[in-house]
C-alpha cells in the first residue's frame, strides 16, 4: 500500500535499530521505537474520527511525540497543520476557523481555550512534557502496527500558513511530493548521511524545523539531538558530538558570544546552515574567523520549502544565497520576463518544491502562481551569469525576526485600534542578533497616550515576536506625492 511521503521517510525505518532521537531528558528513541510510537497515534486519530485529507491542527509543545504526531497524521492519510506556539487564542481562531480540522492537539495548559474556539465537529487531545496529555496516555494503549492509508504524491500532507501584507493568513498547500522531493534534493546537496547527528534546536511549528531539519534526517537515517529551545550553552556542550546543525542567524551570534567557540570544539563537525532570516556578512565573517568553518546559507519559504542554497563543495558567498537547487528553476523577472544577469527583479520559482495553492483562496492562488507552474515570490533579487541568487528586499514588508515571518500590516491593524492613535508604521530594520528589529512610528490623535501605554494595550493581542521594539511617535508618517506611506525612509531614518 503506497503513501509517498511515509513509505520514504518512516516505513524504511520499520527494523532500523539505530538511535534516532535524543531529547533534553536524555531519552533515546531508536528509528524501530519511533516508528512503532507513529502507529500507535496514527491509531488514536483514526479513533477520534480523522479520515483520509481531515485537516489535524497542532499547537503543541516541542516533544517526541509532537513529531510522531506529524508522522502519525501522514500515515493516517491527513493533512498536518502545525500552529506557532506563540500565537494568542485570537490568533488561532482564525486558523480553526479557516481549516476546518477534525482534530486539534493542544498544549495541555491550553485545553480550555480551544474548547472556546473549536466547532463541536472537531474533537480536542492534548500533549504535555511529562506524558499526562490525553492524546499520549490514548497512544498508550494502542498497537505498535498501523496500516498505512495509501496516498499519492499530489495529495495534500501539510498546510502551513503564510501571512501577507493584506492581513489575512493564507494555507500553503503542500502535497507529498512537494515536500519529498525538496527533502531529497537537499540530503543529496548538503551530503547528509546515517553518519551524521543533527543538533535540532529550531520550533518544529514551520517549515524549516520540521520539513528541512526532520525530513533530511528521517531520510538519511541520521542521529538527531532534539532540544525543546535554543540555549546557546547547551548547544555548547552538544557541538563536540555532533557533525551538523542547522539554525537562524540568531542562533550563530549567540554562539559567538559564548568564548568556548573554538576550532578544537567544533572539530567533529561538518557543516552548520543558516536560513529564514538574511544572516549578515559580519556574522558570516565573525563565524569563519573563529571556527574555521563557513556557514552555509541557503533560501526557502512556506510555499516552495527550500528554493537556493549555497554550495557544500565550492564558494558560499556571504550575502548570497547560492544557486538553485537541483530540479528547482529560478527566473529574475520584471513583468513576468526574464531580466539580463546583475539587473533586480522578482524572484519565480518552478519545481517540484512549488505548493498546490493556497487554502480556500482560489483568486490569491491565481495571483501568485502562474500557468506555467511559476511562483512569484515577492521577493526581489538579482542572479549571476553563473546563477548565483543575492536577494535584494521584499517587494511586501516583510520583516523577518529571529527567523519568524512578521507582516506589518497584522501589526498595525492592531495599534491602529488603540485609542488615541491616529495611524502606524510598522518597519523591520537590521539587527545583529535576530536579523531584523520590528518597529512602529505612530502617529497620534491623543498627546497624552505615550509609548509605554501604546505597548501594554497591544500586547494581549500579538505573539510576542510581533511586538514592535521600539514606539516612536511622530507628529506626521512620511508620505510620497501620490500620499503613499514611504517605510523606505522610515527604515533610514531609524536603521541605527
Amino acid at each position: 500500500m503506497t503513501n509517498t511521503l511515509y513509505d520514504a521517510l518512516f516505513a524504511r525505518h520499520t527494523q532500523n535499530d539505530a538511535p534516532f532521537l535524543t531529547d533534553d531528558n536524555g531519552q533515546t528513541l531508536s528509528y524501530a521505537q519511533f516508528v512503532g510510537r507513529i502507529a500507535q497515534i496514527a491509531h488514536t486519530l483514526v479513533e477520534a474520527g480523522v479520515s483520509p485529507g481531515d485537516r489535524v491542527v497542532v499547537q503543541a509543545p516541542k516533544l517526541i511525540d509532537t513529531i510522531a504526531l506529524y508522522g502519525a497524521a501522514v500515515q493516517a492519510g491527513a493533512v498536518y497543520l502545525p500552529l506557532n506556539t506563540a500565537y494568542t487564542e485570537s490568533e488561532a481562531r482564525y486558523f480553526v476557523e479557516d481549516a476546518t480540522p477534525k482534530l486539534v492537539i493542544c498544549d495541555a495548559g491550553n485545553q480550555a481555550t480551544f474548547e472556546g474556539l473549536c466547532a463541536q465537529a472537531a474533537q480536542i487531545l492534548t500533549l504535555a512534557g511529562d506524558g499526562s496529555g490525553s492524546l499520549s496516555r490514548k497512544a498508550d494503549k494502542k498497537p505498535r502496527h498501523f496500516e498505512t492509508v495509501a496516498r499519492g504524491e499530489d495529495d495534500l500532507a501539510a498546510l502551513l500558513y503564510t501571512s501577507g501584507t493584506t492581513g489575512r493568513s493564507k494555507g500553503a498547500m503542500l502535497s507529498h511530493k512537494n515536500l519529498l522531493s525538496n527533502a531529497q534534493s537537499l540530503t543529496e546537496l548538503w551530503q547528509i548521511t546515517e553518519a551524521d547527528r543533527l543538533i535540532h534546536a529550531l520550533p518544529i511549528f514551520h517549515t524549516h524545523g520540521l520539513f528541512v531539519a526532520m525530513n533530511t534526517a528521517l531520510l538519511a537515517g541520521a542521529q538527531v539531538r532534539f532540544m525543546a529551545s535554543f540555549d546557546a550553552s547547551a548547544i555548547i556542550d552538544e557541538l563536540p558530538k555532533s557533525t551538523l546543525l542547522m539554525g537562524v542567524p540568531t542562533f550563530y551570534t549567540r554562539l559567538l558570544n559564548k568564548a568556548q567557540l573554538t576550532p578544537a570544539l567544533v572539530a567533529k563537525m561538518r557543516l552548520f546552515v543558516s536560513g529564514s532570516a538574511p544572516l549578515l556578512a559580519e556574522t558570516h565573517t565573525a563565524f569563519e574567523a573563529r571556527t574555521g568553518h563557513r556557514i552555509l546559507e541557503r533560501y526557502g519559504m512556506t510555499e516552495t520549502n527550500m528554493i537556493t542554497s549555497n554550495p557544500y563543495d565550492g564558494t558560499r558567498v556571504a550575502g548570497t544565497v547560492g544557486y538553485a537547487l537541483p530540479g528547482t528553476e529560478v527566473e529574475i523577472t520584471g513583468n513576468g520576463t526574464p531580466v539580463a544577469a546583475g539587473e533586480i527583479g522578482m524572484i519565480e520559482v518552478r519545481g517540484d518544491n512549488v505548493f498546490q495553492g493556497y487554502w480556500n483562496m482560489p483568486e490569491k492562488t491565481a495571483e501568485e502562481l502562474r500557468d506555467t507552474g511559476f511562483f512569484i515570490t515577492g521577493d526581489l533579487g538579482t542572479k549571476t551569469e553563473d546563477g548565483r541568487i543575492t536577494i535584494v528586499g521584499r517587494q511586501k514588508d516583510l520583516v523577518i525576526s529571529g527567523g519568524y515571518n512578521i507582516y506589518p500590516k497584522e501589526v498595525e491593524d492592531v495599534i491602529n485600534n488603540v485609542p488615541g492613535v491616529a495611524e502606524s508604521a510598522v518597519f523591520g530594520v537590521p539587527h545583529s542578533d535576530f536579523g531584523e528589529s520590528v518597529l512602529a512610528a505612530v502617529v497620534l490623535d491623543d498627546h497624552a497616550l505615550t509609548a509605554a501605554g501604546i505597548a501594554a494595550l497591544v500586547e494581549p493581542h500579538l505573539a510576542r515576536f510581533k511586538h514592535p521594539r521600539r514606539y516612536i511617535l511622530l507628529n506626521a508618517l512620511p508620505r510620497n506625492t501620490m500620499g503613499k506611506v514611504q517605510k523606505n525612509v522610515l527604515r533610514a531614518n531609524y536603521s541605527d
